[in-house]
């Protein structure tokens, strides 16, 4: 059965594109970034995208797809990562789908399309309960109709409490129930055309002081100076999908002088460590994923080996 696709899945910080571009520079594949950061052009250092050298040796697809002023959807996403990886297998290569948002991997098992609009009029009606009660309250809520989703999330991650509650209280039902239903999976357990590999670690702690390194380091290359370009470009607001990124959510207090310097550090490694958190919950959870342990010095070559294998059963 000729491959479909791999996918490289795991935390932020687990060394997702070393290890991606060391398996293009060795197989004929080619990458397709499963990043809901990475698809905002001008968000360069705080979303960690490959560099001009690194796109070179591998060039990513589904990178610098809009501004930030635009919303991405996982259903469009999905739209966007078919019609990638059938250009990918015309030219006699082989997707590898790379990243760590698992939404969007789960939208390409299928049925994340048909999730209702978003409601402009109760959108705002819960921004307005947002700022008078706090996030953490409609996380609350949210326990309440949709425990299940609730415990993926932090009290503060705004974006996914509103669009939850959204469907919660416009559809009468929970986005687990919504996402189970619709949901017609294209691939489980031991399917040899689209292998699954998930980076863990064995030690949180070795993932932990990996992202406060790649924070202090964004900071440091400017991450403040780059949304403060962007600020001074495009009509930004802090409600904005892109601006409720990881890093860009801090930076932005920074910047209206609601936090200092070592806050804005504290509260960005901090939101990482969640962030990373929340994937490999969601990780845990994934059918048929080969995992493999991110901090072991043998993981490249252990990865290499089992991608070697599948594309030669797949020529057999």
């Amino acid at each position: 059965m000729p491959l479909t696709a791999i996918s490289l899945m795991g935390p932020t910080a687990s060394g997702k594109t070393d290890l991606a571009v060391g398996l293009v520079e060795r197989f004929p594949l080619e990458i397709v970034s499963v990043d809901s950061a990475l698809v905002y052009r001008g968000m360069d250092i705080g979303t960690a995208k490959p560099d001009a050298a690194t796109l070179a040796r591998a060039p990513h697809r589904l990178i610098d797809l809009v501004e930030p002023t635009e919303a991405y959807s996982a259903g469009r996403f999905r739209r966007d990562a078919e019609q990638a990886m059938a250009q990918i297998a015309a030219a006699g290569r082989i997707p590898l789908l790379v990243g760590g948002t698992m939404l969007y991997f789960r939208a390409l098992q299928g049925g994340l399309d048909d999730l209702p609009a978003a409601d402009p009029a109760l959108r705002g009606e819960l921004e307005a309960r947002a700022r008078r009660l706090g996030w953490p309250a409609l996380h609350a809520e949210l326990a309440r109709l949709d425990p299940e989703t609730a415990a993926r999330l932090n009290p503060n991650d705004s974006q996914r409490i509103q669009r939850a509650l959204e469907l919660c209280l416009s559809t009468g039902e929970s986005m687990t129930a919504l996402l189970d239903r619709q949901a017609t999976p294209m691939r489980r357990e031991e399917n040899p055309a689209w292998p699954e590999f998930a980076l863990f670690p064995t030690d949180r702690a070795w993932l932990h002081a990996r992202i406060n390194l790649r924070f202090r380091h964004m900071l440091e290359r400017g991450l403040v100076e780059e949304l403060r370009g962007l600020r001074a470009r495009l009509p930004l607001h802090p409600g904005l999908p892109a601006m409720r990124c990881v890093g860009y959510r801090q930076a932005w207090r920074f910047l209206d002088g609601e936090i200092d310097a070592a806050a804005l550090y504290e509260q960005g490694a901090a939101a990482s460590r969640q962030l990373a958190k929340r994937q490999l919950t969601w990780l845990r959870g994934w059918d048929g994923a080969i995992r493999l342990e991110c901090a072991d010095a043998g993981v490249r070559d252990e990865l290499a080996r089992r991608v070697e294998a599948a594309i030669q059963a797949s020529s057999l």
